[in-house]
């Protein structure tokens, strides 16, 4: 299988000698990868069919499991998902280079829990990467999804379970825009999503842990500009629906979502070994300074959905400016 995608700001080149693997790559595109060659890729991924490790004789020992020499980097098992990574890098792009090599409790696990399998190895193949490379022009990820409602652009961000996927969805069946389901990243002034399936419940798709299941996002965009940024809670339903939110209380909301946020769980410490072993991009990314330059520029409003289940994202926020 050769093909790219366009995702977290990216061209992504995608090249897998495993058919099994290909599944893999293409249902967690959501559809978005095209089939063929590209010449403008700025992240390669590349899943040999070998399973012998990568040499790493006279390499200096990063830190565990970890080895780098002139600027490249390998690692065992990344990330536990089973694969092991060669990463090379260039000043226009990033060479990520995978073997499947799981130890015998990863290769158990891949068979037993197979949905969290999915996400792991799709996060660790094709997210993390470009998440990676993104870092290097200053941008962050972010747990959140920028979609027009109505008449406004907001970034919307919430804790997992409040019910954010189920909102996106909604708008995107009324004819909206949306960047993805659960990750973005930013640099202050615009959002690039990551292409991905939409979890949500009662869809029709592969089933996901917390009884979801997957569809296909139609009217995904790469990027979008906010002009708001929206808070998701669960507040009591006799309080006020939509309220401003103080530009410090709102940045801290937007951070903790994405530190808590399960999809982000192994990239933290893969992006510090890549930092490490490379000497390229920031030890760990800006996400509180990205998160705060947003709430700084935008309006910011939490929005309870305690009682207000099914009502479209567009009617949530009809009063946005009587509130501001």
């Amino acid at each position: 299988m050769h093909g790219f995608l366009d995702t977290a700001g990216e061209r992504l080149d995608l090249e897998c000698a495993l058919p099994w693997v290909s599944e893999l790559i293409a249902e967690g595109s959501g559809g978005e990868l095209r089939r063929g060659k590209t010449s403008n890729a700025s992240v390669q991924v590349r899943v040999e069919a070998g399973r012998h490790a990568f040499p790493t004789d006279g390499w200096e020992v990063l830190t565990r499991g970890a080895w780098r020499r002139a600027g490249e980097v390998v690692v065992e098992d990344a990330c536990t998902a089973g694969f092991d990574l060669h990463v090379r890098c260039t000043p226009e792009c990033a060479e990520f280079t995978y073997r499947w090599r799981p130890p015998p409790r990863d290769r158990v696990a891949s068979w037993l829990l197979r949905s969290r399998f999915h996400l792991l190895a799709r996060a660790v193949l094709m997210q993390y990467p470009p998440l990676w490379w993104a870092g290097l022009r200053g941008r962050a990820p972010l747990h959140a999804s920028a979609c027009s409602a109505g008449g406004s652009m907001p970034l919307v961000t919430a804790p997992s379970g409040i019910g954010r996927s189920t909102l996106i969805l909604a708008e995107l069946q009324a004819g909206g825009e949306a960047t993805g389901d659960n990750l973005v990243v930013g640099d202050v002034t615009t959002v690039w999503g990551l292409a991905e399936p939409l979890r949500v419940e009662g869809g029709l798709g592969r089933s996901m842990p917390h009884g979801r299941r997957e569809v296909v996002m139609s009217g995904r965009v790469e990027a979008l500009t906010p002009d708001s940024l929206v808070l998701l809670e669960r507040r009591p339903a006799d309080q006020l629906s939509l309220v401003p939110c103080a530009p410090a209380a709102a940045g801290r909301f937007l951070a903790t979502s994405t530190y808590m946020a399960g999809e982000l769980r192994r990239y933290w410490p893969f992006a510090a070994t890549l930092a490490a072993g490379t000497g390229l991009g920031p030890a760990h990314p800006p996400v509180t300074d990205v998160a705060s330059g947003f709430a700084a520029r935008l309006p910011s409003f939490s929005l309870s959905l305690e009682g207000r289940r099914g009502t479209p994202l567009s009617e949530l926020l009809g009063s946005l400016e009587a509130v501001a």
